[in-house]
């Protein structure tokens, strides 16, 4: 094992983080699509039961989520194959998690490297109601204008009220980061590692509450909901985590894990 592959594993080893409080969490504008048909999505939820943020399954052991999602590892559950939150249907599969690795350089002031890997400590079953969501390759770019959808449990109204019981989604386009980071909207504060998408107009966006939920593009997740200013501003598009600048972090994370078991 060479040096990179044994410091990974003390990490993962040593990993149950306890981070910063949730940070600035941001469907409006959505609509309720057919029960399970988006499998791959899951609830991040207190001990107790309150959705906080949301996610995706990467494979039956992993999923993705952002890193301003991360309360402690102690305080956390995640269900998958979920529709109504406030409905108990039969479909759930309720799992805790084994360890979580946020990426060594989030920062929970500017944003950046906003990402996060949940190991579970059992697997979920994959069936009608749950399944894994496709990954963009390494370094990947999504054109702009690509209609992408994201989903979640998170605020109806930008106005904020309460979290819907059942899951939300809504369509948006891709924005340009020369658009996005303009001084008529974030001025510069869009790093290589974000992309946003949104209409600009506003009106369509994730809210508080999606976080760390998909923005799936051509069927790959190609965004992990981060921030934005407020919810559905005109001007003011949702920003998302760039998965495809975190491919190889994200395979060598999970690759180490189980290179580890096996030594």
């Amino acid at each position: 094992m060479d040096l990179l592959s044994f410091v990974l594993c003390v990490l993962l080893e040593a990993l149950a983080v306890y981070s910063q409080d949730a940070g600035e969490e941001r469907i409006v504008g959505g609509y309720a699509p057919v029960p399970h048909s988006i499998k791959y999505i899951v609830s991040v939820q207190t001990t107790n039961r309150q959705h906080f943020c949301g996610g995706f399954l990467v494979s039956p052991s992993w999923v993705i989520t952002a890193a301003h999602c991360n309360i402690g590892i102690e305080r956390m559950m995640i269900v998958a194959g979920d529709y109504s939150l406030s409905v108990y249907e039969g479909t759930e599969q309720e799992v805790f998690p084994q360890f979580l690795v946020t990426h060594p350089q989030y920062h929970y002031q500017t944003n950046n490297y906003d990402i996060m890997l949940i190991k579970l400590k059992t697997p979920v079953v994959l069936n009608n109601y749950v399944s894994i969501v496709l990954l963009p390759r390494d370094d990947a770019a999504i054109p702009v204008g690509t209609m992408c959808r994201v989903s979640g449990w998170g605020y109806t109204s930008p106005t904020g009220g309460s979290i819907p019981s059942s899951l939300r989604t809504v369509t948006l386009p891709i924005i340009s980061s020369a658009k996005c980071n303009s001084t008529g909207s974030f001025n510069g504060r869009i790093t290589e590692n974000m992309l946003c998408a949104g209409f600009d107009l506003g009106g369509k966006d994730a809210c508080q509450g999606d976080s760390g939920g998909p923005l799936v593009c051509d069927g790959r997740a190609y965004g992990v909901v981060s921030w934005g200013i407020g919810c559905a501003e005109a001007q003011f598009p949702g920003v998302y985590t760039t998965v495809s600048k975190f491919r190889r972090w994200i395979d060598n994370t999970i690759f180490s894990y189980y290179n580890c078991k096996s030594i």
